[in-house]
């Protein structure tokens, strides 16, 4: 099944637009799970079983499994099985991006080991940079944008329109879409203008603050929205993500 397929079939049957973002932290998890084997994944698990009526996707960074070795990926790959087993999308958010070779290599590990639905990539280096990675025609592929963080405006502000009409140009196999910061929503807006029927994953909702109403209102056709540690640390993920999901079904009605 595509990935885009797979998207909209659990947007389908989870009335949601949400995504939730799996990014543990060992020092932030509640001390109960890591007394456990594998603390990151039932750490994770607990996180699906009271989610996974509320989203259309999850995203784990990477990021957070690497940094503990061979463990982080296995708990990782543990994961990701464990969502599928829900038929929820998981995106890779892994920000990868190299000449040719090395791409194809991030390309293999990403979608053949980890088995991820979809992965998150850097335009800096370029289209051939991000071929090996749309060369798998099932799959999607996110393309770096505009992000949240106070750096983006360094270099991102003078090119975030220029990546936009090259992805939109790059959709040949239509597994193209666009990471926008959430904390960028008149920026959103242009972009949604050029994107087409692309997903947008907008990250920045919770604990970065976006303009959630400003999202749902300039997010395109498709809009991915991300919230990750206002829903993974909340006392209550359950009622977190269920709340978030209404809310913005609430301003797409309005």
């Amino acid at each position: 099944m595509k990935f885009l397929q797979k998207l909209e079939e659990a947007s389908k049957k989870n009335k949601s637009l949400l995504c939730v973002g799996l990014d543990p932290d060992l020092s932030k998890i509640p001390r109960n799970f890591r007394d456990k084997l594998d603390p990151i994944f039932e750490f994770n698990k607990n996180i699906i079983n009271q989610t996974k009526d509320y989203v259309c996707a999850y995203k784990p960074n990477a990021a957070f499994y690497e940094a503990l070795g061979n463990p982080g990926t296995e708990s990782l790959k543990r994961t990701i099985e464990y969502v599928k087993v829900f038929g929820i999308p998981v995106i890779l958010d892994a920000k990868r991006g190299d000449i040719g070779n090395s791409s194809a290599a991030y390309a293999k590990a990403a979608f053949d080991v980890l088995r991820a639905d979809a992965i998150t990539v850097s335009p800096y280096m370029g289209k051939d940079s991000v071929q090996p990675f749309l060369d798998y025609r099932d799959k999607g592929v996110f393309v770096l944008c505009l992000t949240s963080n106070e750096g983006s405006r360094d270099f991102q502000a003078f090119m975030y329109m220029k990546v936009a009409e090259a992805v939109s140009k790059w959709n040949n196999n239509g597994n193209c879409g666009l990471v926008v910061g959430a904390t960028r929503p008149e920026q959103l807006k242009e972009i949604s203008a050029v994107s087409g029927d692309m997903p947008i994953l907008i990250p920045g909702v919770g604990a970065q603050q976006g303009d959630l109403e400003a999202v749902v209102k300039n997010g395109g056709p498709r809009p991915i929205i991300n919230s990750s540690r206002g829903i993974i640390y909340d006392k209550d993920p359950h009622r977190a993500a269920k709340e978030l999901r209404d809310r913005i079904n609430e301003l797409l009605s309005s």
